[in-house]
């Protein structure tokens, strides 16, 4: 079984045939809808080309007999609080039961809060961190509005997960709703969409996957799942690393776009098996310098090297793919601990290099000392909580400052050695 076959086969074992993904099959959304009500709303998001898309969706329900009584512009990145607060009130003007949404992760993300304040009432703020939509759900009695979830770029895996990132652009902190509630019960991803992204979102994006995978491997440790993790690892990570650099020298090379939309989506999977921790804990901190993807691969290594004691098992089998691709010249063997997670993140800098990634904080415009207070102050809120007790080395609120301080610290130069082990 090849890469390709082998990632095809975990997402079958992940999502069934409820999941409609590959190339053309966009205009199934009529008869999916069809399946699930009869009044529609679409939220799409914009990009270049959308209105053609967006024409195939309305012509598909049109001839599956399915009313589309609204459409709503989607989120703009980051899935403001004020696109959710919009998009809630034309949802509740419009009273669909079906929702279709059609974009990257920040207007699927939009549209999924959205749809529970519509249902739910109170605010944004009631339901972030972990299973309280749920449990708001149970004491009211009520259900969500079937979603058909339709991703548009190879990234954030939104439309095949539990989590709902919004921010509060005044603060740049971003916070998330995690509920297995809220999971989109139709997605779709059509590989075609994702042809024509430029290749700075492609990148993002693609980063955004390993990130997922990497920081789920690192927290698997001891977990029932950690096998069923190296897997998705193996499959998800060798396909961005092989396929990434081959999009930026051909960007309409079909083969590659795939390899992402599967390694992408294998990324939604290790989400819902685990929690990532680190990297996105800081990168939500960063939402005004940087997008989502390039956050978390630039904040990787770093927390790799702080990691690196309590996950040699997973730093093998990651630096064996660096290696292989080009990326690691040493031989990774005889390392351990620190000295394995140095090298292991010396092949991401060298991979993000490749790719026209920054790898430090300092080589980011717009970039200040205020970004890392306002990350350590947000790794103390109690609504982040699962971040920190996601790591391998789990932190708690009092030991920030001395562990994870070091850290940004490191981050903002490239300076591994201020980086303190616990």
């Amino acid at each position: 079984m090849n890469t390709f076959e082998h990632a095809r086969a975990l997402l079958q074992e992940f999502k069934g045939d409820s999941y409609v993904y590959g190339n053309g099959v966009l205009n199934e959304v009529g008869k999916i809808a069809a399946s699930s009500g009869t009044k529609v709303v679409l939220i799409y998001g914009q990009f270049p080309g959308v209105e053609a898309y967006v024409k195939t969706i309305q012509d598909s329900v049109a001839q599956a007999g399915v009313q589309l009584v609204a459409v709503i512009e989607g989120a703009q990145p980051n899935a403001p609080r004020e696109d959710v607060a919009r998009i809630t009130a034309e949802l509740t003007q419009a009273n669909p039961d079906v929702l279709i949404s059609f974009g990257g992760g920040s207007t699927i993300d939009a549209t999924k809060a959205a749809e529970v304040l519509r249902t739910l009432g109170g605010g944004i703020e009631d339901y972030f961190g972990v299973g309280l939509v749920t449990k708001k759900l149970a004491d009211s009695g009520k259900t969500l509005t079937p979603h058909i979830a339709i991703q548009t770029a190879a990234s954030s895996g939104a439309h095949l997960t539990k989590y709902s990132n919004i921010t509060d652009i005044h603060t740049g902190q971003k916070k998330l709703v995690v509920d297995e509630a809220v999971v989109p019960t139709r997605p779709m991803f059509d590989y075609t969409i994702t042809h024509t992204a430029p290749p700075a979102l492609t990148a993002d994006g693609a980063l955004d996957g390993i990130a997922h995978i990497v920081e789920v491997l690192y927290g698997a440790i001891g977990k029932p799942y950690y096998n069923k993790m190296e897997e998705i690892a193996k499959a998800g990570i060798a396909l961005v690393v092989k396929y990434l650099p081959k999009i930026k020298d051909n960007p309409q090379d079909a083969e590659a776009r795939e390899a992402l939309c599967l390694a992408t989506d294998l990324g939604g999977y290790a989400i819902m098996i685990g929690g990532t921790n680190g990297g996105h804990l800081t990168s939500f901190s960063l939402v005004d310098i940087l997008s989502h993807g390039r956050a978390c691969a630039l904040m990787n290594p770093y927390y790799t090297v702080f990691f690196a004691p309590a996950v040699e098992g997973p730093l093998q089998i990651i630096g064996q793919i660096f290696q292989e691709a080009g990326y690691i010249s040493q031989d990774l063997s005889g390392l351990k601990g620190r000295e394995l997670g140095v090298a292991v993140a010396q092949g991401m800098f060298a991979f993000a290099q490749a790719i026209d990634f920054p790898t430090t904080l300092n080589a980011v415009k717009g970039f200040t000392q205020a970004h890392i207070d306002r990350a350590l102050t947000a790794a103390k809120n109690p609504q982040l909580k699962m971040k920190l007790e996601n790591m391998p080395i789990p932190l708690t609120a009092e030991m920030i400052d001395e562990y994870m301080g070091p850290i940004l610290e490191a981050a903002k130069t490239g300076d591994l050695r201020l980086i303190k082990n616990v």
